[in-house]
C-alpha cells in the first residue's frame, strides 16, 4: 500500500511538471510574429519672417525634403506661430513630391525660434521582429505550439510590400460615394474584348530567321 502511494505521488509530480498553460500565445491559430509598427519624427526649423519662406529657405527645405527620401506614407506638419501663414509655402515645396500637409503636428522637443516654423515629417515603418526565427526545434512537439518562425515570411512581406504601414494600425475609411459606372467598366471591358486566342494559332516559318 506505501509502495503504490509512493508511485501516484511521483506520477502527480511529474503531470505538475509537464503542465503548459493554455494562455500561451502559441498555442493558438494566429501567429506571434506580427508586424510592428514604429514612428519617427523629423524635425526642421525655417525662417518664416510674417509667415512667408524666402526662396532660400525654401531650397534649404526642399534639400531636406530629398535627404529624408520624402515619399507616400510620410506626413507633413507645420508648427510654430506663423504655421497658418506659412501653410502655402511650405505645401507647394511637399507638393512636389506629392503629399499634403496634415492638420496639427506632433510634439517635438525644443522651442520654436521667433520668426520661424517648424516642419515636421513623421515616418511609419513596419516590420517583423525576431524573424526569422528557428530558435524552437519543429519537432518534438509534444504541448501543440505553432512553430517558432510560424508567420514570419507572410507577415514580413506584408510588412515590407504595404504602402501605408499606418494602414496595419487603424485601416482605411472607405469613399462614401461609389461610382457604379467606374465600377462596372472594368467588368465591361472584360465582357466585350474578344479573346486573344480566337482566332486560332498562326503558321510561323521559321527557316531563314522568318
Amino acid at each position: 500500500m506505501a509502495r503504490k502511494s509512493a508511485l501516484i505521488i511521483v506520477a502527480a509530480a511529474l503531470s505538475a511538471c509537464q503542465h503548459v498553460p493554455y494562455d500561451q500565445p502559441d498555442r493558438g491559430l494566429e501567429s506571434v510574429n506580427v508586424p510592428v509598427v514604429t514612428r519617427s519624427d523629423f524635425a526642421l526649423d525655417v525662417a518664416a519672417p510674417d509667415g512667408s519662406l524666402p526662396s532660400s529657405e525654401a531650397a534649404r527645405l526642399d534639400a531636406w525634403f530629398r535627404s529624408l527620401q520624402l515619399g507616400y506614407g510620410d506626413t507633413v506638419h507645420v508648427d510654430g506661430a506663423y504655421s497658418a501663414a506659412a501653410r502655402d509655402d511650405v505645401a507647394r515645396v511637399a507638393g512636389q513630391y506629392g503629399l499634403l500637409l496634415s492638420n496639427g503636428a506632433p510634439v517635438t522637443q525644443g522651442t520654436i525660434p521667433p520668426g520661424s516654423v517648424r516642419v515636421v515629417v513623421s515616418r511609419t515603418r513596419a516590420e517583423v521582429p525576431e524573424c526569422p526565427d528557428w530558435s524552437v526545434p519543429a519537432s518534438p512537439n509534444y504541448n501543440n505550439r505553432s512553430m517558432s518562425n510560424f508567420g514570419c515570411a507572410v507577415n514580413s512581406n506584408l510588412a515590407a510590400m504595404v504602402a501605408n504601414p499606418e494602414d496595419l494600425v487603424h485601416g482605411r475609411e472607405g469613399n462614401p460615394y461609389v461610382d457604379a459606372d467606374a465600377a462596372t467598366r472594368g467588368v465591361g471591358v472584360y465582357y466585350s474584348t474578344q479573346p486573344t486566342g480566337k482566332g486560332g494559332l498562326k503558321d510561323v516559318n521559321t527557316k531563314n530567321g522568318n
